[in-house]
């Protein structure tokens, strides 16, 4: 059954909301890019494959509004290149709407634009876009197998604007080809061709707080529509959509604080590192394999209350062995992240201080003085790790093969 908010819950929450909308780490809005040329539809046209190279295919799960492209962002921005924006091209003149962000070496894909009815289709239907059946699934799978071998394909649009399905876009595979949505891992075809997997994991609390702040604050929705929409979706999101955590090799779950009570502006962020991942080594804080409980505050971090706590160990996730890391807290000063980056191991940096360099270049994005800017960056390290692992065995294989 749908889980019921009391009045003295929503009062409560919708007090807070303005609060913790500064400590979040995702962008609210949909991933929607526009684009405009007088050209033909054109591909990425940036990094092509290099003959023998491998597309690394990474998808990336959550419900809507709980910031798949705050995370994109970090980890496109880790890729490095010049070229980082909506895919180019247009017709007659004209633009479309794009759900596709592409840089020199990635391609991110939203999985909304392989609904298989537009907005108008699924007020017949009566289901929602977390329904597996308003998903086409078949098209889904053919395309990014067809992408993860190399070959161009030409992908159907959904336009979050208007809630139509558009004209296809040519999209062309890149070293990494990131998928992001809400289903990412639920078909057994389209988790089977994923070189790697991440979800979201933000808790009711939170997540209605931030629904709040958007859709309330930004919106105008009134206070009993927006706890409305909540309920209607939360059976589907139950069934179709939390699921898929059991196949998740990294979790970013985001909990309200336990370091003071009633604080419902500090967040606890935990990442959940799954064992056994073909190339990927879970980061640990100070002994690999031990219990640590961390109060770093003191002369090398300064904390305001209720300050900063961080904890590490082993434990089981829908039944898989993982390693944790949580940080319950935010930062004062970001450049002092360097002390608890100097106790933290197989981060996957390639230099010392890079962590903290990286969460720098983006200070002023949401969620940088917090565990969930801070997790997002250490995982977009491991996801560049085990891209870097692959393309050298790839290339290894060519080798002999020649």
């Amino acid at each position: 059954p749908a889980h019921t908010y009391h009045p003295k819950q929503i009062m409560k929450l919708f007090v807070i909301s303005s609060l913790i909308a500064s400590a979040s780490a995702w962008t609210l809005s949909p991933t929607r890019l526009t684009s405009f040329s007088p050209t033909t539809p054109s591909g990425t046209s940036l990094t092509a494959l290099k003959p023998g190279e491998k597309v690394t295919l990474i998808g990336v799960a959550a419900d809507s509004g709980c910031g798949k492209s705050t995370f994109m962002r970090r980890l496109t921005n880790i890729f490095g290149g010049e070229t980082v924006g909506p895919l180019g091209g247009g017709f007659d003149g004209g633009g479309w709407e794009t759900n596709t962000l592409v840089s020199d070496q990635t391609t991110v894909i939203c999985l909304d634009d392989f609904h298989a009815n537009d907005r108008e289709g699924r007020k017949v239907t009566k289901l929602t876009a977390l329904n597996p059946k308003e998903n086409d699934f078949d098209t889904m799978y053919q395309m990014l197998s067809d992408l993860k071998n190399g070959k161009t394909i030409s992908k159907p649009i959904y336009n979050h604007v208007n809630g139509t399905l558009d004209t296809p876009e040519t999209i062309e595979p890149t070293p990494i080809v990131i998928v992001e949505g809400l289903h990412p891992m639920y078909d057994s075809r389209v988790r089977d061709l994923l070189d790697f997997s991440l979800y979201l994991d933000i808790s009711d609390e939170v997540k209605f707080a931030w629904k709040i702040q958007r859709d309330m604050e930004e919106r105008g929705h009134s206070l009993e529509s927006i706890q409305a929409s909540i309920e209607a979706r939360k059976p589907d999101f139950d069934a179709y959509i939390a699921p898929q955590k059991e196949f998740s090799d990294l979790t970013i779950q985001v909990l309200p604080t336990q370091l003071a009570e009633d604080d419902t502006k500090t967040l606890r962020v935990r990442m959940i590192q799954k064992e056994g991942v073909q190339d990927f080594s879970p980061c640990y804080l100070f002994d690999e394999g031990s219990e640590i409980d961390w109060k770093p505050c003191g002369k090398k971090l300064s904390c305001s209350f209720p300050g900063i706590q961080f904890k590490y160990g082993s434990d089981t996730f829908y039944g898989n062995d993982v390693s944790v890391i949580e940080m319950d807290g935010s930062f004062d000063n970001l450049q002092e992240l360097v002390y608890v980056e100097s106790h933290l191991s197989n981060t996957a940096t390639k230099f010392y201080g890079e962590l903290t360099q990286q969460m720098l270049k983006l200070a002023d994005a949401p969620g940088s003085d917090n565990g969930t800017g801070f997790f997002q960056t250490l995982a977009s390290f491991k996801i560049r790790e085990l891209y870097e692992k692959r393309a050298a065995a790839n290339k290894a294989k060519e080798k002999v093969a020649a």
